[in-house]
C-alpha cells in the first residue's frame, strides 16, 4: 500500500529490505522474528556506543528503523561496558521476547551482516572501532580479518 508520500514509502521499502534480508539469514524465521532480532540487536549495539557515535549511526538507517533504534534510549546510561561476545549476546537475549525461536547469536550475526551490507564497509568500520575484539568477531569476518 502506498501512502502517497515518497519519504514514507521509501523508508517502508528500505526497512522491508532489511527485514527480508535478516529473515533470509535466520533459517525458519518469520517476519516478526526478523523485526524482533533487528530491534534487539540495534538497541544493544546503540547502548554500547558513545552517544555521538549512536547518533551518527542512526543517520545511516532508514527513517523507520531510526525511530525504532531510538525507542527507549537513555544516552546517560551509555556506553555500557560489555567486553565479551557472551555478554553482548546475553544483552540481546534480554531484549528478545520470550519464545524467540532460533539462536540469539545467529540473530546478532545476521543483523550485523545486513548492517554491514546495507550501511557499507566504511560506516561499519566506524562503529567497529568502538567495540572490543570479542564483540567485533560477531561481525562478518571480512571486516575484522583484514
Amino acid at each position: 500500500m502506498m501512502s502517497g508520500l515518497t519519504v514514507f514509502d521509501s523508508t517502508i521499502q528500505e526497512t522491508n529490505g532489511w527485514l527480508n534480508d535478516i529473515q533470509t539469514l535466520l533459517i525458519n524465521a518469520d517476519r516478526r522474528q526478523a523485526y524482533e532480532a533487528v530491534r534487539a540487536v540495534l538497541h544493544t549495539l546503540r547502548d554500547r556506543l558513545t552517544a555521538e557515535s549512536a547518533v551518527h549511526l542512526s543517520a545511516q538507517l532508514p527513517m523507520l528503523l531510526r525511530g525504532l533504534y531510538f525507542e527507549g534510549w537513555k544516552p546517560s546510561h551509555t556506553p555500557t561496558d560489555e567486553r565479551s561476545a557472551e555478554a553482548f549476546i546475553d544483552a540481546v537475549a534480554k531484549r528478545l521476547p520470550a519464545g524467540f525461536a532460533g539462536s540469539v547469536e545467529d540473530a546478532v550475526r545476521a543483523v550485523f551482516e545486513i548492517a554491514w551490507a546495507r550501511l557499507g564497509e566504511g560506516e561499519a568500520q566506524k562503529i567497529m572501532r568502538q567495540l572490543p575484539r570479542p564483540i567485533l568477531e560477531l561481525w562478518p569476518a571480512v571486516l575484522w580479518a583484514t
